[in-house]
């Protein structure tokens, strides 16, 4: 009998399996040919400990010190650019993400792309990383498989019920005592195929695209790009740029792609702030973020039915909260106690949502 069956193999299943692999038997389920391939292979895989609301920034903290030591991290800074409209706007994000405002003549020797025509203000952070999710992904797996766990890939969920326990088919028969769900835009569908009163979790699309260096720029040094408002964000990355529209907009579980309009829209909010045009889009893709009915993290068993346990609604703080969010929910299910306080605990259980 498997102590703890986890539906997703994205970072929520994943690092949610490592952490209770020291608690009991478990074992991953992810429907994909490949670990992490929906949301979690398309992050923008940025740390910034100060992006999202109060209980993620609480997550954020506590991860960092696993992010630093397990080397996931790689200098990468942050700069906020708003247009010369847009004071009020820029001054929010500004004070939300605590950057350091800098003249825009020195923001150009930064970005030398900025269009001083458009852009009227700049911020800047040095406390935003690079992750390398690829390697966090693997390195949590490799946890569950060196404490006797397993992780299976096309193994898509057909069928729950439960008959004193858990059982599961997927493609063959799986029996748990707990079933965890983190199965990121699909986990209010497995809720519902397990008799679980499904949350209102949302997912909502994020398109990017892949632009050749600007002017054959080297972006090296380059920081992330954002513009106020979180109206579009460019990120250099292996010599190209990536650029997304910053949309979220709703949408349903499945294998997302880019809306070209939507696309079309964000790049000329970028353009307008740049002296360089988008003259050539490589390639682009989607993902699909979830979120919460309140827009933060929902961690820990079912107030319902304690024996399933949410690992969801990750929105777009995935990677940087996974160390903290997989520990909470390892310590809701061994009655631990958390190194989180109270309010922020309380803020991530399922349990607010009851009526």
């Amino acid at each position: 009998m498997i102590d703890f069956l986890v539906i997703g193999g994205g970072i929520a299943g994943l690092s949610t399996g490592a952490r209770l692999s020291e608690h009991g038997h478990v074992v991953v389920l992810e429907a994909e040919e490949a670990l992490g391939y929906h949301t979690s292979g398309r992050s923008a895989a940025l740390f910034e400990k100060g992006y999202g609301p109060p209980s993620v920034k609480a997550l954020n903290a506590a991860s960092e010190a696993h992010l630093v030591s397990n080397g996931y991290l790689s200098p990468r800074g942050l700069m906020l650019i708003g247009g010369h409209d847009q004071r009020e706007v820029f001054q929010q994000d500004r004070k939300d993400l605590r950057l350091q405002e800098i003249s825009l003549k020195d923001a150009m020797a930064r970005v030398p792309i900025l269009n001083p025509h458009t852009a009227g203000f700049a911020a800047v952070s040095t406390a935003a990383f690079d992750i390398d999710t690829d390697r966090m992904l693997q390195d949590f797996a490799r946890v569950i498989r060196a404490n006797g766990g397993a992780v299976r890939t096309r193994r898509k969920v057909t069928a729950i019920e439960k008959e004193g326990h858990w059982i599961v088919q997927a493609g063959d028969t799986h029996e748990a005592h707990n079933l965890v769900n983190a199965a990121g835009a699909w986990v209010d569908k497995v809720a519902t195929m397990a008799g679980i009163t499904p949350i209102g979790i949302e997912p909502r699309r994020r398109s990017m695209a892949r632009l050749p260096a600007p002017a054959g720029h080297d972006l090296t040094g380059w920081p992330l790009i954002l513009g106020a408002g979180e109206s579009w964000y460019a990120k250099p990355d292996a010599g190209k740029l990536l650029v997304s529209p910053c949309e979220a907009d709703p949408s349903f579980p499945h294998d997302a792609y880019a809306d070209d309009m939507v696309l079309a829209e964000g790049l000329a909010r970028y353009e307008a702030m740049v002296t360089e045009p988008v003259t050539r889009v490589e390639t682009n893709w989607a993902g699909l973020r979830s979120f919460s009915p309140d827009g933060t993290l929902v961690l820990g068993p079912d107030p319902a039915d304690p024996s399933f346990i949410w690992s969801a609604a990750q929105g777009g703080y995935g990677f940087q909260t996974a160390p903290a969010a997989s520990q909470l929910v390892a310590d809701l299910v061994t009655g631990s106690q958390s190194d989180l306080d109270a309010t922020n605990v309380a803020a991530l259980k399922p349990v607010r949502f009851c009526a």
